[in-house]
């Protein structure tokens, strides 16, 4: 996927648009939601990160009253989740629940502005969604990344203060995508806060000002895609080494400060916690890499060595 970073910063007010203090969610012996507490403010824009069975799905369903709590509080401009969602105040894109069939994309986002207490116009509606064209086909006749687009649509066929997205580019192409996301970050703009659920750490790291990462239903980590990179406290190293022999390697793999280790052909790409002093260790053993490169972790990087270290504790 190819995506510009983004370059609006969110200038959050001390106004709560979500506030979950010390949530908790179970399904029988299983804590889907975990004394879960964090607040979202107007105009971000926010990733929802974790592991299968990290918590997200709960968290959203928790969040648009389609579940209740065990425990503590969710509340959305101050009211319940189900009260904000009646007031037409969210909107929401969900992974779960079909559309009708046999019905026209027009029809379909016509009856999702009627039944909205601030509908925006049906045309306004399909244009932005970039369904215009397909307007009078069956629903049941779109594939897959047009059925969401389609999901899309309904989610915003109002003036909403906070959507809710989860794993809303699944099936789209680059192009789809791009335009997608371009209208979220219009949508931002605008003081709108949006949330979103995705496997694509890159649209996170391009897209969000905001990251949240769950792990076993509590907030692991919440900051800039920086700052999550940041606090992974590692770095990636990377080298050709063309004389490598077996002894070499097996001395490359005791150095100190490693969190991962990879060898193909001539070239090592290492992690390290503290690069400098892992650098400094490669040339006391008497090597001498050609190409060496220090860099930090991109956000899937971090991610996976975050999530990683909390399932070392349990």
């Amino acid at each position: 996927m190819t995506t510009t970073t983004a370059t609006r910063t969110a200038k959050p007010t001390t106004d709560s648009v979500v506030s979950f203090e010390n949530v908790t969610k179970s399904y029988g012996t299983v804590r889907a939601v975990d004394g879960l507490s964090l607040t979202l403010h107007p105009g971000e824009t926010v990733a929802l990160l974790g592991p299968n069975g990290a918590g997200k799905s709960s968290t959203l369903d928790l969040l648009l009253g389609l579940r209740p709590a065990d425990s503590g509080s969710v509340r959305i401009f101050g009211t319940t989740p189900r009260e904000a969602v009646a007031a037409g105040r969210v909107g929401a894109m969900l992974q779960s629940g079909g559309l009708m069939e046999e019905v026209t994309v027009r029809e379909i986002v016509a009856l999702g502005c009627a039944l909205h207490p601030r509908p925006h116009p049906v045309d306004k509606v399909l244009s932005r969604a970039g369904i215009d064209k397909i307007a009078d086909r069956r629903v049941d006749k779109l594939s897959g990344g047009q059925e969401q687009r389609v999901r899309f649509a309904l989610a915003t066929a109002g003036h909403n203060d906070l959507i809710v997205l989860d794993e809303p580019t699944t099936g789209m192409d680059v192009t789809a995508r791009q335009s997608f996301w371009a209208t979220m970050r219009e949508q931002a703009d605008q003081g709108r806060t949006v949330l979103f659920a995705t496997h694509y750490l890159e649209e996170a790291d391009a897209i969000a000002d905001r990251v949240l990462v769950l792990s076993k239903g509590r907030l692991l980590a919440d900051g800039t895609a920086a700052e999550i990179k940041a606090k992974a406290g590692a770095r990636k190293i990377s080298f050709d080494l063309p004389a490598a022999v077996g002894t070499d390697i097996e001395q490359l793999r005791a150095l100190p400060f490693l969190t991962a280790f990879e060898h193909h052909g001539d070239t090592v790409r290492i992690q390290s916690r503290d690069a400098d002093a892992t650098v400094h260790a490669v040339y006391g053993l008497g090597l001498y890499p050609r190409n060496l490169e220090v860099a930090g972790l991109g956000l899937e990087q971090a991610f996976i060595a975050l999530t990683e270290a909390e399932e070392a504790t349990q």
